[in-house]
């Protein structure tokens, strides 16, 4: 898909904003949701979404809601880095497919790394046992400031 659309309001997270496909979150407000990627790339992956914005990528999104998903991204990774303890932390945010974008709602990557620990592709590890989600999202969630 191009940089170029219109907006899938049916695509996966228009439809765990609207609480239609379960989600393991981490924390939300009004504005932002914060939850576990079902299918890791590593440890405590985690993604944060706009749930008011229906911008497809960033390079269509209001400046307002940057800014807010930016505060929010910081919020994980930090909140990550307390309740993990990794080595480093990726945060990714991917526009357009060639660019490796797979689902066309704006949303950032916030990916714990430790050394030795080779990262997995998207979805190359299969989807994650829930129970696990849950309590990696249970010690990210305590970690918040």
């Amino acid at each position: 898909m191009s940089l170029d659309g219109a907006y899938d309001p049916d695509n996966i997270f228009a439809k765990i904003i609207r609480g239609e496909i379960p989600s393991v979150k981490v924390f939300e407000d009004d504005e932002v949701l914060a939850f576990m990627d079902v299918f890791p790339q590593a440890k405590g992956h985690a993604l944060v979404v706009s749930k008011t914005s229906q911008a497809r990528n960033l390079l269509e999104a209001e400046p307002e809601v940057v800014c807010k998903l930016a505060l929010a991204t910081q919020k994980l990774a930090s909140a990550t880095r307390k309740a993990l303890n990794p080595d480093g932390i990726v945060v990714t945010q991917f526009n357009g497919a060639p660019a490796g974008q797979t689902i066309y709602h704006l949303h950032f990557h916030v990916i714990p790394r430790w050394e030795g620990v080779a990262v997995k592709g998207h979805a190359q590890g299969g989807m994650a046992d829930t129970a696990e989600l849950a309590r990696l999202a249970q010690q990210i969630s305590a970690a918040l400031d």
